[in-house]
């Protein structure tokens, strides 16, 4: 059954640079930018832990998510070089119960690639082997929903002052 996209995420080497750039680009705001973020899971069935900071904000009802990984851990968000994988990386859905939408993912022929969580959310990002490198993410959390409608009603409100709030998550 066909979803609609709740997110869409970008990799970036600087945060502060990549929301200063959307917000001359094209006015995208108000930003929650969450430092200090601490996944822990598997990477290609080995395991790891990630750190990054990351930065939503609202085009409408799509989240835009900006991942600057800090650490040089094993992660879908660094290429086998070790450099963090700039640009596009994936698409993402909000999901009530996570095994079933990744159960339902493989069946359509997508191959787990990482899933990790921490005390807010769960998340798997799978890719088709046809697909390389284009990610679909699952997301459970508890609350996800009412936090997007929260985020989604900030930016339809927003008037262009105060364009980021920061959340440490350590």
């Amino acid at each position: 059954m066909p979803r609609a996209i709740d997110q869409v995420a970008w990799i970036v080497d600087d945060l502060d640079a990549a929301i200063a750039r959307r917000l001359h680009a094209d006015g995208t705001g108000p930003w929650t930018v969450f430092r200090n973020v601490e996944m822990a899971g598997t990477y290609l069935g080995r395991e790891t832990k990630v750190t990054m900071d990351v930065g939503l904000a609202y085009a409408g009802d799509l989240q835009l998510e900006l991942i600057a990984p800090t650490n040089s851990a094993p992660s879908p968000y660094r290429g086998q070089d070790g450099k963090a994988r700039i640009g596009l990386h994936h698409v993402a859905y909000v999901v009530e119960q996570l095994e079933e939408a990744v159960a339902e993912a493989r069946a359509a022929g997508l191959d787990p690639v990482f899933e990790a969580a921490n005390a807010a959310v769960r998340v798997a990002y799978l890719q088709h082997p046809a697909e390389p490198g284009a990610l679909t993410e699952f997301i459970e959390g508890e609350g996800m929903r009412a936090l997007m409608k929260q985020g989604i009603a900030a930016a339809a409100n927003w008037g262009g002052t105060d364009p980021n709030r920061e959340i440490s998550a350590s």
